[in-house]
């Protein structure tokens, strides 16, 4: 297997077979993400996918799901997503998902047809850093998408049978708009129907724009019962029609939350007020 750079990949995926389409991230221009800064963006040409998943097979005998690297291979066509995908089922017909990560702009670019098509040749979910409900803080990260876009593609995935795992950052508006962050993502968890969310802790990172913002003191991070407070709200506010599996059980979080929305809410909101409770009394 060949990889240009340094790999990344969503949690669920750590048993997966991660196979790089595309090297780097399309948009590459978050304050907050250090992840590709050392790529340029660029597709990698099917012959090389095809000898990478070759060899696969000869190493693997049994590959359950694959993951299809970098920041955000579904902006590829759908033809060359339908080759990869075709070219999986054929040499691994035991695999039974397929995983991208994604821009919602990207699901939105491509019609019910063509999603239809990919879910049907093996695409089974999509990870999306939607990171806040609330556009403002979307435009001072440099998102380049909006709230509602973001929604809207959570939720057309979800209509044609793709599920969607959508990540969010806690701390990401700083004190300044941490209220508002909190309870507009609350909201767009309950309205957005995704399958799986899960929750980040805001780690500023060298070299990227947000960290030189704390260093210049423009930005105000949370404080530990700032982000426990600003959790509660989130989760007070995420008023879910469909079960939602939560977690917040990434390695950036000091509070480890596990659930299904909406049956398990009140359980985790009382673990947060417990936890604030806890150290509100050292």
């Amino acid at each position: 297997m060949r990889y240009e750079g340094t790999i990344y990949r969503p949690p669920s995926e750590a048993r997966s077979l991660i196979v790089q389409v595309t090297v780097g991230c399309t948009h590459n221009k978050c304050t907050f993400c250090p992840m590709y800064k050392d790529k340029k963006f660029h597709i990698r040409p099917f012959d090389q996918v095809l000898e990478d998943l070759k060899e696969a097979r000869c190493d693997y005998p049994r590959v359950d799901r694959i993951f299809f690297a970098d920041g955000d291979a579904l902006c590829l066509s759908t033809d060359k997503l339908l080759n990869l995908l075709n070219a999986v089922r054929a040499i691994f017909p035991e695999c039974r998902r397929v995983g991208v990560y994604s821009r919602a702009s990207h699901i939105l670019r491509k019609s019910d047809e063509e999603l239809i098509s990919l879910r049907e040749a093996g695409l089974g979910i999509v990870y999306i850093g939607a990171e806040s409900g609330s556009d403002e803080v979307l435009l001072r990260v440099n998102k380049g998408e909006t709230a509602e876009q973001i929604k809207n593609g959570v939720q057309r995935a979800e209509r044609l049978g793709i599920q969607a795992s959508v990540t969010f950052i806690s701390g990401l508006g700083g004190k300044e708009l941490m209220e508002e962050h909190a309870v507009k993502t609350g909201e767009m968890i309950g309205e957005m129907g995704a399958s799986y969310v899960g929750l980040l802790t805001l780690m500023p990172a060298p070299g990227t724009k947000m960290f030189e913002d704390i260093m210049s003191g423009v930005f105000q991070p949370l404080s530990m019962l700032e982000v426990e407070q600003e959790l509660k709200l989130i989760l007070t506010n995420a008023d879910c029609q469909k079960d939602c599996v939560f977690r917040s059980n990434h390695a950036s979080n000091h509070l480890v939350l596990s659930g299904t929305l909406p049956k398990d809410k009140d359980r985790m909101i009382m673990q947060v007020v417990r936890t604030m409770m806890s150290n509100d009394m050292k």
